[in-house]
This record gives structure tokens, C-alpha cells and sequence, in this order.
């Protein structure tokens, strides 16, 4: 399901934008839809693993799985 939205950049954001998408070869609309999914994407994990920080969950070796899954996750993202 896809939504319509109108959205506002600034002249060089948008002329980034344009560029990268072609060079990954999509258009503008899926390079963005990517880039906000990718952000969001890292916004949650970043608060999940500040929860498990707080609660007390981790230890050396939890935070550095943290380290290592966050880079895995952005290996993931960037496929």
C-alpha cells in the first residue's frame, strides 16, 4: 500500500536526491521511501537498544553484540 503525500526540500536535497536515485537506478520516489525506511529503521533499534541499556541488560559483552547487530543492520539497509 503506498500513500500520497506532499513533502518540501530544499533545492539542494532534492537535487541530491535526484542524483543518488539515479545512479541506484529507481526513481526519486522509491530512493526516498528507502532512505525514510532506513532512517526509521535506525531510530527503532537506537531506542531498543536504550531500553535494554536502561533495564539493565547489558553487560560488555551485550553491548558489543549491539555494535556488531547495528552494523549488520545497516548492511541489511544498504542492499
Amino acid at each position: 500500500m503506498t500513500a500520497k503525500v506532499t513533502i518540501s526540500f530544499t533545492d539542494q536535497t532534492i537535487s541530491d536526491a535526484r542524483s543518488l536515485a539515479e545512479r541506484d537506478g529507481v526513481s526519486l520516489s522509491a530512493w526516498i521511501d528507502r532512505a525514510a525506511r532506513e532512517r526509521a529503521l535506525r531510530e527503532i533499534f537506537a531506542a531498543h537498544a536504550a531500553a535494554v541499556r536502561r533495564a539493565g541488560l547489558d553487560d560488555e559483552a551485550l553491548a558489543l553484540a549491539d555494535e556488531e547487530e547495528y552494523a549488520q543492520v545497516g548492511v541489511e539497509l544498504a542492499r
